[in-house]
């Protein structure tokens, strides 16, 4: 196992200068785009597809038409929805054909600048209601162009081997955490409270820092893959069978990942409906009384991802020293068997309730407790393995693809979500359970034969 990598006098906190860039972009990119999916269903609902103004809306009737025809005739929020789920799948899709285009025509750096650039403009002409598909799809293509090739770029700030990479990752994702808390304290507000138009420009303004941000960074950046090639007058790499084994263990790996965002994504569907539905959200703590809002407890895991990283990394930091830190895929696996032990937690809270009553928020406080742990485990040591392990030549197509997981993953989580209503709340949650402890029984498993692959 490779011991720690000394860090240089140009290191900030031990880590390369370029993480701290790549941390305020990642950061501002989020805020603008978690600002602006706290409007998208409001803004719809409230104003935008009522008639008189959704017909003025370009692509309006197209669009209307297409979703009439699959789900039947839709009212407003069912419409919303629809149009709202279309969008979010599309962001996680797209990072497939924004890493091929970077490898092999842009370049990481500028399809970062022109992903930016798009998504900027995007939230600007959301203000302008004619305009409201088009920055939609501007948004779905500049988030394909950023998303794959600024998390790849993390990865190529470390050399082959150095411990500190999952860190990185995990510091990088505090970032991601970080925007996704302010976003709808600013841009919710200013939305809801100054007009749409508002919040809608805040996003954009967010976006256009974190490029600024981007830019500043200059050399402290790592350089791409494709212009050491074109510099170096390679040619474009063609994969050997060694790295189309890289390729396949990836792809294999992905399988059982999106079972674990299947269960994961129960946060923002099922788990709301218990903490509306089952959950005693009077409190009284002495120095505060009151009822917690159902979408507070939404709250919790940003909240707790920035509280619990420290902890975490410097758990690693001396697993490293004694040499016991767990290998990346085997955190991963360990971060699908605590979603599954948060879930079986609320199983024993539905058995609390069987007979009628509500149980204690409590319970949900300790739910987010032990799957914010489980995501740390997995999710930032994930993009941190897929820099690793894929080959340089389609690097950020395969992050791409490991991102793709969650729009499978999320299709998944509403079918599940499908028998909240048929089953009984206990039985539900056993079945998320089997579901994620099965993602990491998959993981191990894949593990093994692959070690050769996935070695340190």
């Amino acid at each position: 196992m490779t011991s720690p990598q000394p860090a240089t006098p140009r290191d900030v906190l031990g880590h390369p200068r370029g993480l701290s860039f790549l941390f305020a972009t990642e950061m501002w990119e989020r805020f603008s785009y978690y600002g602006m999916r706290a409007l998208l269903v409001l803004y719809m609902v409230r104003y935008l597809l009522h008639p008189g103004r959704a017909e003025n809306v370009i692509g309006y009737a197209v669009m209307r038409q297409a979703l009439d025809f699959l789900f039947g005739p839709l009212d407003v929020q069912p419409l919303a929805s629809q149009i709202y789920g279309l969008y979010t799948g599309l962001v996680y899709f797209t990072p497939i054909l924004g890493g091929f285009l970077a490898d092999r025509v842009l370049g990481q750096r500028r399809s970062v600048v022109i992903g930016a650039l798009l998504m900027a403009l995007g939230h600007f002409m959301m203000a302008v209601e004619s305009l409201f598909f088009l920055a939609l799809l501007t948004l779905i293509l500049g988030n394909g162009a950023f998303k794959p090739n600024i998390s790849t770029q993390v990865g190529g700030l470390y050399a082959p081997g150095d411990r500190r990479r999952d860190r990185a990752f995990s510091i990088f994702y505090v970032g991601i955490n970080i925007g996704a808390f302010l976003a709808p304290l600013i841009c919710g507000t200013l939305g809801e409270e100054a007009g749409w138009h508002y919040g809608f420009g805040a996003a954009g303004v967010g976006m256009l820092i974190g490029l600024g941000t981007y830019l500043a960074a200059g050399r402290a950046l790592p350089p791409d893959e494709l212009h050491r090639a074109t510099t170096q007058g390679r040619p474009k790499p063609r994969l050997d069978s060694g790295e189309w084994r890289n390729v396949v263990a990836l792809f294999i790996l992905c399988l059982p990942l999106t079972f674990f965002w299947a269960a994961y994504e129960q946060q923002g569907n099922t788990l709301a409906l218990w903490a509306d539905d089952l959950t005693e959200r009077s409190v009284n703590l002495g120095f505060w009384a009151g009822t917690i809002p159902t979408t507070s407890f939404q709250a919790f895991n940003p909240v707790m991802i920035l509280a619990f990283t420290p902890m975490v990394v410097a758990l690693w930091v001396h697993q490293a020293r004694r040499r016991t830190e767990p290998t990346t895929v085997t955190k991963m696996a360990l971060g699908c068997f605590a979603l599954a032990l948060a879930n079986l937690l609320m199983a024993v809270a539905a058995s609390t309730v069987a007979g009628g009553g509500k149980a204690s928020w409590l319970w949900l406080f300790a739910y987010f407790v032990i799957v914010t742990v489980g995501e740390l485990y997995l999710s930032p040591t994930g993009l941190s393995l897929v820099t690793k392990v894929a080959p340089a030549g389609v690097r950020s197509m395969m992050m791409g693809l490991w991102l793709a997981t969650s729009f499978i993953g999320n299709f998944l989580a509403g079918w599940l979500g499908s028998f909240w209503s048929s089953m009984s709340p206990m039985d539900f949650f056993l079945t998320i359970a089997a579901v994620a402890a099965g993602a990491g029984v998959g993981i191990w498993a894949i593990s093994r034969p692959m070690s050769a692959i996935f070695q340190e």
